[in-house]
């Protein structure tokens, strides 16, 4: 059995006592989701073969979405893609006129990650890759660096603010090569979308043009197209709490952000863009809503309509745009359980704070107390159970038979205004990858 670090040990506690996915040791509790994750797999490996990718993650508040986006981004990272996440929020859309979008982007790019920098601020080392892997071609073809780094960056200028993306890059090779750490800070700070006015760029850089409203995505499929160039496979996206976008009180700021995803899955799926995923992860009223939601927009509803021969098979097609989060069964929660006691006693068996019946018993009193919805939801399950195991081990004279019953678990209820179909809810008993979800 895998030994635990005590600093995994102590971020997997604190994040699952307040109910948010940990950022680490994420393969230490991971349980269930296998055939999504396998779908999601297929994806990352048609993004690093040059192709795109579009994915809806759909859930109830509390069901998993924002563990499964830290599992893919976790797996991306192992297969050399850099991730770029962010959660949405009033101050951070695709769409805006406001500087939401620049906020959006600068969030992103602020967290974009390689597998040598996994928590985040990896634009500078990804310049800097994208240098080294230069020198270094440069070096076996027996040809200037310069030389063909002008010639790489070509094949940028085909795109919306190509030509200025190339021109900030060259920018940190003259600085680079003359030893400025001005003109390197410069263009990380272009690239990042930091500049706020034209006039300060062209000054600094000699570029007309910066990262704004208007052209946000122009600038990730730039970003996608210049990861594979620094030697990496492409750049995977993760947009959570999709959900703010349903909340805007203006149809006409919902509609123009539903635009922005409608380009998005256009591009996507028509091959438009390279090296390049997305995931978005939202609930279903945020999906379903035909007021509100992604399905008031008749170009949306269309299609990401679901698999209707799926539907009267009573199956998942797990490579639709939408991949909506099966429940977990009660032999995975007892499993998710078994690896949370197991973190707690890091990775030792003779820590165990409970026995093995004490989680049948947790879970029967989960039961009796919430019903089937700590399946569908369990993040107050995992809390409440965390919660259990601190006070045993801070006091080990309790016995758990005096605790669990004395206690209600909060039944979660989450704002959801429609009910989606899951289709079947069996999962592969052998698959190789799982994942267990917040």
């Amino acid at each position: 059995m895998a030994r635990i670090r005590p600093r995994e040990r102590a971020a997997i506690i604190q994040s699952l006592r307040s109910g948010v996915t940990p950022r680490i040791g994420l393969e230490h509790i991971q349980v269930g989701r296998s055939r999504e994750v396998k779908a999601l797999i297929e994806d990352l490996d048609r993004i690093a073969d040059g192709g795109s990718a579009f994915r809806l993650i759909i859930g109830d508040f509390g069901a998993g979405k924002s563990f499964f986006l830290q599992l893919v981004r976790y797996i991306a990272l192992e297969k050399n893609l850099v991730v770029a996440n962010a959660d949405l929020a009033p101050d951070r859309r695709l769409h805006a006129s406001g500087s939401q979008a620049r906020n959006l982007y600068q969030e992103l790019t602020h967290n974009l990650s390689t597998r040598a920098h996994p928590e985040g601020n990896a634009m500078q080392p990804l310049v800097e890759r994208f240098i080294t892997e230069h020198r270094q071609r440069a070096e076996r073809e027996g040809r200037e660096a310069s030389a063909l780094i002008e010639e790489s960056l070509d094949s940028l200028c085909e795109l919306v603010d190509g030509y200025d993306f190339a021109k900030v890059v060259s920018c940190y090779w003259k600085g680079f090569c003359e030893d400025r750490a001005d003109l390197r800070s410069a263009a990380v700070r272009w690239l990042r979308g930091e500049y706020s006015t034209r006039s300060e760029a062209r000054e600094d850089l000699g570029v007309r043009t910066i990262v704004d409203d208007a052209n946000v995505y122009d600038h990730l499929k730039l970003l996608g197209r210049f990861c594979a160039l620094s030697g990496c496979q492409g750049l995977l996206v993760n947009l959570d709490e999709m959900v703010n976008l349903y909340k805007l009180p203006s149809t006409r700021s919902r509609n123009a952000n539903y635009e922005q995803i409608l380009r998005i899955l256009n591009d996507c799926l028509q091959g438009s863009a390279g090296h390049l995923g997305f995931l978005l992860g939202g609930t279903p009223e945020f999906l379903a809503d035909e007021r509100k939601g992604l399905y008031s927009y008749e170009a949306l509803h269309s299609r990401l309509s679901e698999n209707s021969f799926a539907q009267v098979a009573n199956v998942v097609d797990y490579h639709s745009p939408i991949l909506v989060l099966q429940n977990l069964s009660p032999e995975e929660m007892f499993v998710l359980l078994s690896n949370i006691r197991n973190v707690f006693a890091l990775g030792r068996r003779e820590g165990y704070l409970l026995p093995d019946e004490a989680l049948a018993a947790f879970l029967r009193h989960c039961n009796d107390t919430v019903g089937e919805a700590y399946f569908k939801t369990p993040r107050n399950t995992v809390k409440a159970f965390v919660d259990l195991l601190s006070v045993l081990e801070q006091n080990p004279n309790l016995k758990w038979e005096s605790l669990i019953g004395s206690v209600g678990i909060e039944k979660e209820e989450p704002p959801s205004l429609v009910t989606l179909g899951t289709g079947d809810n069996t999962h592969g008993g052998d698959d190789e990858l799982t994942s267990f979800t917040l």
